[in-house]
């Protein structure tokens, strides 16, 4: 099977319905990281095969929950995880890709000419420092840093209104547990990844 069909079956068994032509796109973004993967080494994953699970399938788990968003901001980024799959599932979605990193931000750019991503922009700042002109509907981040921090360092960010999503492993019990008083734990989704036997929870964090 190929890269593209293995994405888009998967991406049936969640119930996400991708546009057209979008599972070629994302095998198309797949290649690109196994291309610089040789020389920048930008994800620990190798193998493009195994990407399709651990690295687009995980991030479209994501689709369902920021359905109602029209601004996104992927802090931590590193390769586009998961700001570039899910701006390729809804080009309506306009999504930010923040990362610190020189080497990562200039494969973004990259990744963002040659897939033609015009609903993305790509910000190589540190999250705690950023000014942005706008804030944004949903700030995610996908194995960034615990709770604490990624509260602390990126609640200026978010609209009014909008929420803190973070991708997990395991249920972050203890994590939870020293979430600051400026926010709360609105709630813990567990997700199912087809093909994925770890476990995956979202959490979900909003202005107390």
């Amino acid at each position: 099977m190929s890269h593209a069909a293995a994405i888009g079956e998967g991406a049936r068994a969640m119930g996400i319905e991708l546009p057209a032509g979008a599972s070629e796109r994302l095998a198309e973004y797949l290649e690109l990281i196994a291309k610089w993967n040789r020389v920048h080494n930008l994800t620990a994953v190798r193998e493009t095969s195994q990407m399709v699970v651990l690295h687009v399938l995980d991030s479209l788990s994501l689709l369902p929950h920021v359905a109602s968003a029209s601004t996104l901001l992927d802090v931590g980024t590193g390769a586009g995880l998961p700001g570039i799959p899910l701006a390729i599932a809804r080009p309506e979605l306009m999504a930010t890709l923040l990362d610190s990193s020189h080497k990562k931000c200039a494969f973004l750019r990259q990744a963002r000419t040659e897939l033609a991503l015009d609903n993305t922009d790509v910000a190589c700042e540190r999250v705690e420092e950023w000014q942005p002109s706008r804030r944004y509907d949903v700030v995610v981040s996908r194995a960034f840093s615990e709770l604490a921090d990624f509260v602390a360092q990126a609640k200026h960010l978010v609209a009014p209104g909008g929420q803190l999503i973070a991708m997990k492993g395991v249920h972050p019990f203890d994590e939870i547990g020293r979430v600051p008083v400026s926010h709360r734990v609105a709630r813990v989704l567990e997700l199912s990844v087809p093909n994925l036997e770890a476990k995956r929870h979202l959490v979900f964090l909003e202005a107390a």
